[in-house]
C-alpha cells in the first residue's frame, strides 16, 4: 500500500445548497458554484458546479486547448456535452456519464445542451487553460 500524504492542513468545509452562489467564470455560456474545496484544501483542488445560463456565444474553450493539472473528474448532472479529444475522437458525454480527464490532454467543446450541468473536480485549484495546436489535419475551431 502507498504511503498517504499529510493532509492536516485541510479544514472541513459543508457548502449548502440552500446558501449557494452562481457566478461567472472561465466560460461566458456558463456559471459556477464553488464548493469550498478550494479553501478548504488550501489550493490543493477546487471543486465546483458548472451550468449552462442560457447565453449564446463562442469563446476560447471551442478551440483546441489544455489545462495544466494533475487531475480533472468531470461527472454530468443533466443535459449533455460533445468535446472532441487529441487520440479519442469525439466522445458525447450525458447525464449520469463520468470523464476522467487525463492531464494536459488536448480537447475542445463542439457542443452543449441548453441544460448542461456538471460537477467538476481539479487539481490544484489554481490550474491553467491554454490554447494550443489541434492534432494533425484538426486545426480549425469548432462551429
Amino acid at each position: 500500500m502507498s504511503k498517504l500524504q499529510n493532509r492536516d492542513h485541510w479544514e472541513f468545509s459543508h457548502n449548502k445548497a440552500s446558501e449557494a452562489e452562481w457566478t461567472p467564470g472561465l466560460r461566458e455560456i456558463f456559471e459556477y458554484r464553488d464548493l469550498g474545496f478550494k479553501d478548504s484544501t488550501k489550493g490543493d483542488y477546487v471543486a465546483h458546479i458548472v451550468r449552462h445560463n442560457g447565453k449564446k456565444a463562442k469563446d476560447e474553450v471551442q478551440q483546441w486547448h489544455i489545462h495544466e493539472c494533475d487531475f480533472q473528474f468531470v461527472y454530468v448532472l443533466e443535459g449533455w456535452a460533445e468535446f472532441e479529444y487529441a487520440g479519442q475522437g469525439v466522445r458525447r458525454i450525458q447525464k449520469g456519464d463520468c470523464i476522467n480527464q487525463r492531464p494536459m490532454i488536448p480537447h475542445r467543446e463542439i457542443a452543449c445542451s441548453e441544460d448542461f450541468a456538471v460537477i467538476e473536480i481539479v487539481s490544484p485549484a489554481d490550474f491553467k487553460t491554454k490554447i494550443v495546436e489541434g492534432p494533425e489535419g484538426n486545426r480549425e475551431a469548432a462551429e
